[in-house]
């Protein structure tokens, strides 16, 4: 992997609700020591976070939050097997090994509890307020993935498949030689490279250019390179790679890009919604995939699912703005009665303790 840092998503605001792996940073066979922060909203989890990674000065792997983007819900430093997460509420996190190698740092100490006390009505209030529009958000999400129909086994035309088949297959066998330094599988973990936000809908391909020299596009605006990029996905890790694989933050089930760090390769899906801008070394056009006749009697339903499913995309994206709002009043009540100084503290010992790794 190159000595850069990458950004990534753990968390997708999905039809079903929050979906989440932060799993991933806590797999068994892991040397990270995960450091777990606890503290409520505005406490300075973020902040300590971006503190330390600017303070130790190490490629890092930046973890973003799903509700504010511009926000941190962790950092993992690889050179120092360390993970710093935001083990709070939606993405709860416990120990594995406590006291072995994982810890808890409660910023929850660097609140003034009688300033916050006083205003008990304002902040019980804005919660449910943010909580409940999370939930209306992913109601009308669910409603706008339903209005995407699953194409039938007769939309597909059997010999552009089996040419595509043919060329994954060429691929596979020219990209992914057997490394010659070990006989064991290669490791799978996984990360989302964005998702939908309060901000639109996000996709960070600047870290796929970070990590990858060589990218290979698949144009794809009817999910139909699933089944393509996970034969990749399975003969990499059979030829002994480490593998990111990148579901699809609506349909999780599916995958939607691939990182393959050690070859300096990527397998990314491109949309008229999130299309890479980067310079691909070849295209992979599943369009193509499809029966034309079988388009031409269905264009116009198509388009005007499509146009459906984008006004209520629209709207969820209006909902997860006003719970961010919401959210940002809730922090405003928080911050002044937060003690930042004792925040940076704690951040301070933490950087020390870490650079005598």
């Amino acid at each position: 992997m190159k000595p850069a840092s990458a950004h990534f998503f753990l968390g997708a605001n999905t039809p079903n609700g929050f979906y989440s792996l932060y799993d991933q940073l806590m797999t068994k066979d892991s040397e990270n020591a995960i450091i777990i922060l606890k503290g409520g909203p505005g406490c300075g989890k973020s902040s300590l976070m971006r503190h330390v990674a600017n303070a130790l000065k190490e490629p890092a792997e930046y973890i973003h939050c799903s509700g504010d983007p511009d926000s941190l819900d962790a950092v993992l430093f690889p050179r120092l097997h360390t993970v710093i997460v935001d083990g709070t509420a939606p993405h709860v996190i416990e120990p594995r090994y406590p006291g072995v190698l994982d810890s808890y740092i409660n910023l929850g100490v660097c609140y003034q509890t009688d300033v916050l006390s006083a205003l008990k009505t304002e902040i019980c209030a804005l919660t449910d307020r943010c909580s409940a529009q999370y939930q209306r958000a992913y109601r009308i999400l669910s409603a706008a993935q339903q209005m995407v129909d699953p194409l039938p086994l007769s939309a597909l035309a059997p010999p552009a498949v089996s040419k595509m088949k043919k060329r994954i297959r060429i691929i596979a066998a020219r990209e992914f030689k057997k490394k010659p330094d070990t006989a064991a599988p290669g490791v799978l973990t996984k990360r989302l490279l964005g998702g939908l936000t309060y901000q639109g809908i996000l996709c960070r391909f600047d870290t796929v250019d970070t990590l990858c020299n060589r990218v290979y596009t698949c144009i794809d605006p009817y999910g139909l390179a699933h089944a393509s990029l996970r034969f990749l996905q399975e003969a990499a890790l059979a030829a002994g790679y480490y593998v990111i694989s990148c579901p699809a933050p609506l349909e999780p089930e599916r995958i939607e890009h691939l990182l393959i760090p050690e070859l300096s390769l990527a397998f990314v899906t491109s949309t008229d919604a999130l299309p890479y801008e980067g310079h691909p070394v070849r295209k992979l056009r599943f369009d193509h995939l499809l029966e034309p006749e079988w388009l031409k009697n269905n264009r116009a339903r198509l388009r005007f699912n499509k146009k459906m499913s984008r006004m209520l995309t629209a709207d969820t994206i209006s909902a997860l703005a006003e719970a961010k709002q919401i959210h940002d009043e809730l922090e405003g009540l928080y911050n002044p009665a937060v003690s930042f100084e004792e925040v940076y503290q704690i951040a301070d010992q933490l950087v020390a303790s870490l650079k005598q790794k």
